[in-house]
């Protein structure tokens, strides 16, 4: 692999990590609101959330990797873990250093996170909220295209997405949002009537709904013949033997009187 291709390649990883990396914080606030975004549910936004965090990681490892093999970053193995010791750059390069700390630290509780507890994954996972900011300054400030319209358009448009996301989070429409998700209703309906799906499909018209005119009435499982005969069909039984039936009252509803 030549040098060219190295640089490339560390280049191209390096943006789109980035790039992962906005959307992962942006979509980690709209599943924090549990609201779903581009016709997904909020599950299917978590999901995604996760999944471009994974990738973020994976674009990282590969952006460090060919900076490694690459002798023109002058990027010795101690710089990856410890900041501020490069040799190219050393202010801009650490700066990426310490966002690679943060998200290693991220990614490593995730995975211990049933050992560490709901608490300390919850603290480290604020780290991804830090190490976006640091890893924008990075990719402005070290390698080759600092300075270039293309890589000044990615980071503006990264910077809007991630505040607009911020600031709906800290909106009072956010914590509104949050506190009034609905319920299920469980307000009895008038008559002390059972509304749950099994009663509502017990007994239904046969031919639409009754008549309005004509005296008809339910007692006992029966309804009283209109003046016409015409005036009134008697219901038909959907679900035999539906949830609380008894064998007799089943049978009452099938009476044709």
């Amino acid at each position: 692999m030549t040098t060219d291709t190295l640089w490339y390649t560390a280049r191209g990883s390096g943006t789109v990590a980035l790039l992962l990396l906005t959307l992962t914080v942006v979509l980690g606030v709209v599943a924090r609101s549990g609201r779903g975004l581009a016709g997904l549910p909020g599950f299917a936004v978590a999901a995604v959330h996760r999944s471009a965090g994974l990738l973020a990681v994976v674009f990282v490892a590969l952006h460090v990797v060919t900076l490694l093999l690459d002798p023109y970053a002058q990027l010795a193995l101690p710089d990856v873990v410890l900041p501020f010791g490069a040799g190219y750059r050393p202010l801009w390069v650490g700066l990426g250093t310490v966002a690679l700390d943060l998200l290693a630290a991220v990614a490593l509780t995730s995975l211990l996170r049933r050992r560490v507890g709901a608490r300390i994954w919850r603290a480290v996972h604020w780290a991804a909220y830090g190490a976006w900011p640091v890893a924008v300054a990075h990719g402005l400030g070290a390698g080759s295209d600092t300075g270039t319209p293309w890589l000044w358009a990615v980071a503006v448009c990264c910077v809007l997405a991630v505040a607009g996301a911020l600031s709906w989070r800290l909106s009072v429409g956010f914590a509104a949002f949050h506190r009034s998700r609905p319920l299920a209703p469980t307000e009895p309906r008038p008559g002390g009537v059972d509304d749950s799906p099994l009663r509502a499909l017990r007994t239904v018209p046969a031919h639409g709904p009754v008549p309005a005119h004509g005296p008809v009435s339910a007692v006992g499982g029966h309804l009283d013949r209109p003046a016409t005969a015409a005036a009134a069909i008697p219901p038909v039984q959907t679900m035999r033997g539906a949830a609380g039936d008894s064998p007799a009252a089943a049978a009452d509803r099938w009476d044709p009187r």
